[in-house]
């Protein structure tokens, strides 16, 4: 593959990136996030930034509430303890209560809606969902850790004469505790509201 493919390849790839709405929304949150810090609250252009980044943030949630409605509504994957879909089915409607009436402070922040007051007021029912959906997420997160520990102590007992790395089964329980992890170090950040 000479120079020419290989750019018009990462091009590609990034041109497919970005035409993904998640993807222009973290674009934007780490430029309102980046200029949080030179602005340092105080007026200027570094807070310009930060607001107005703001506020472009919420177009791109439009409609997204739509994804935790049809999570909410659909039958859980066979397998997964009662708990944890207890814990799922509240995540998924507090998130998508948060997404909804998010769109209703966009609307009150760009203009179009002027009730000020009831603005701030569903901005605030908002972050409670918000609050109480990173709280869910945490918790199956720490769920599904505490499953997957358990089946891997299982396991490295049907294996301790042997490596326990050479077993592809161990390797793949390994694998997902390591992206559950993960998972739960971003559960808040990455309902992060605006």
């Amino acid at each position: 593959m000479n120079t020419v493919d290989a750019t018009r390849a990462e091009l590609g790839l990034l041109v497919l990136y970005l035409n993904k709405a998640e993807a222009r929304d973290k674009i934007c949150r780490a430029i309102q996030h980046g200029s949080k810090f030179p602005s340092d609250g105080q007026p200027g252009t570094a807070q310009n930034v930060d607001r107005s980044t703001t506020l472009a943030r919420k177009v791109f949630r439009l409609f997204k509430f739509l994804n935790d409605l049809h999570a909410l509504i659909s039958p859980a994957p066979c397998g997964t303890l009662l708990p944890l879909i207890l814990l799922g089915r509240p995540k998924n409607a507090l998130l998508s209560t948060f997404l909804f009436l998010d769109q209703f402070v966009w609307l009150g922040r760009s203009g179009i809606y002027e009730n000020k007051e009831r603005t701030e007021l569903i901005g605030r029912i908002s972050l409670f969902g918000w609050m109480g959906s990173s709280v869910c997420s945490t918790l199956v997160e720490l769920g599904e850790l505490g499953r997957l520990s358990a089946s891997m102590k299982k396991l490295e007992k049907e294996l301790k004469n042997s490596n326990k790395y050479d077993n592809e089964q161990y390797c793949a329980k390994l694998k997902m505790s390591n992206e559950r992890t993960l998972a739960l170090i971003n559960a808040p950040r990455k309902l992060l509201p605006v």
